[in-house]
């Protein structure tokens, strides 16, 4: 396994500040952003470590330099918004970048990127589902053309009211992951697996590796700690937001040991990027960089 981070937590910096940082710290690889420029729209969004809308040959070859100077890889580019948005030129925008980075991806020679399958957040699973054949048969069809691994994260996200009730990301559970991938079938589409996002739906963070590791193509380490006493007081039916509280790997309610021992059963070998979500070290630049040699101290028990 190669242990890495995701470059959102490290706005501050560019590409070749972070992976500088990477080298300096040890890191294997790091998960790099691209978002189109512009006014990020919620946390962690809207970070340009590569702008693929200007990539050409002398860009490319700049991002190789980086990586075989400080002999950090890149574990994938990342795009994380809301491609089945009820919004039809948004939607559109959303896609349209989406396979911009499978492009670019394979142009730099990654062949893997991580993004979300998107939701209309006010209807129903069954309901989003011709929609999301419409939109992702396409992008999974250029992918395989190119040659890119596209990777779904399996976040909700239904945090805030905006987002309420159903989410923003239709690929959260086994059941739809079946659904989903018996439809549109492809060794380039699969999961960029992230076990806290379980926890706090309140299932089994294990079982999906021994049921679809197979189609692991890239793990987030983020931890998330259940807060009971709230739960008690608001119930499972309010925000998540209300409940939870996402955290650095080893101070949540994941069990990472019992987490990498199915890992190693399953001969994963490939990235495990932490993500920071965790507001207690998003006081400044230095925190957040203590944030990942904390995760990578701890970490490094599973990952030598």
């Amino acid at each position: 396994m190669k242990l890495g981070f995701v470059s959102a937590i490290l706005s501050d910096l560019n590409l070749k500040q972070v992976l500088t940082f990477a080298a300096e710290e040890g890191f294997d690889c790091v998960e790099i952003m691209c978002w189109p420029k512009g006014k990020a729209t919620r946390r962690y969004a809207g970070v340009t470590h590569i702008d693929v809308e200007i990539l050409g040959k002398k860009e490319i070859d700049e991002i190789h330099g980086l990586i075989d100077s400080t002999g950090v890889a890149i574990s994938g580019l990342g795009y994380y918004p809301n491609p089945l948005s009820p919004d039809k030129a948004e939607s559109k925008l959303y896609i349209e970048h989406i396979k911009k980075v499978i492009k670019a991806s394979a142009r730099l020679g990654i062949n893997h990127m991580n993004t979300f399958i998107g939701r209309d957040w006010k209807k129903s699973v069954a309901d989003n589902w011709p929609a999301f054949l419409k939109s992702w048969r396409p992008i999974i069809k250029l992918a395989e053309k190119e040659k890119v691994k596209v990777g779904i994260e399996n976040c909700p996200m239904s945090f805030s009211k905006d987002e309420w009730p159903g989410g923003k990301n239709l690929a959260t559970t086994p059941a739809i992951w079946n659904k989903m991938f018996r439809d549109i079938k492809s060794e380039y589409f699969g999961l960029n697996y992230d076990p806290s996002h379980m926890i706090w739906q309140h299932m089994d963070p294990y079982l999906p590796i021994l049921e679809w590791g197979h189609k692991f193509f890239h793990v987030h380490a983020k931890d998330v700690r259940i807060d009971c006493e709230k739960l008690n007081q608001v119930g499972i039916m309010a925000y998540p937001g209300e409940y939870h509280t996402p955290k650095l790997p080893g101070m949540g309610d994941v069990n990472w040991g019992r987490f990498f021992s199915h890992l190693t059963d399953l001969k994963y070998h490939g990235p495990v990027c932490v993500e920071v979500e965790d507001r207690a070290f998003e006081g400044s630049l230095a925190l957040r960089k203590s944030s990942l040699r904390q995760s990578a101290t701890y970490l490094r028990q599973y990952i030598p």
